[in-house]
């Protein structure tokens, strides 16, 4: 499993959340919403450290993780994060 941040999910990083190099950023599984593989549950993020990662990457020296415990919600997929222009939002898609 990969976690795959596009240029512009990483400027609105920057400019929404003041994400900055040395930062870190986890993916976690929430109550609530939809996702394609499990009704009820959604993705969340925060400014976190992380405590037992599981999937890391890194991009312009920001660190972007998912802990082991919330692994199981990606269904063996990998993470596509990017910045969908016209609803002004990050979109997540499942590859």
């Amino acid at each position: 499993m990969n976690i795959v941040i596009t240029n512009q999910a990483l400027q609105w990083f920057s400019n929404e959340m003041e994400v900055q190099p040395g930062d870190t950023i986890r993916f976690y599984v929430r109550y609530g919403g939809s996702n394609p593989f499990h009704e009820g549950f959604s993705l969340g993020m925060s400014k976190d450290e992380p405590m037992n990662p599981t999937v890391i990457a890194k991009n312009e020296g920001v660190t972007f993780f998912i802990e082991e415990d919330d692994v199981w919600f990606f269904n063996d997929h990998d993470l596509y994060v990017d910045f969908d222009q016209e609803l002004d939002e990050l979109s997540y898609d499942y590859k």
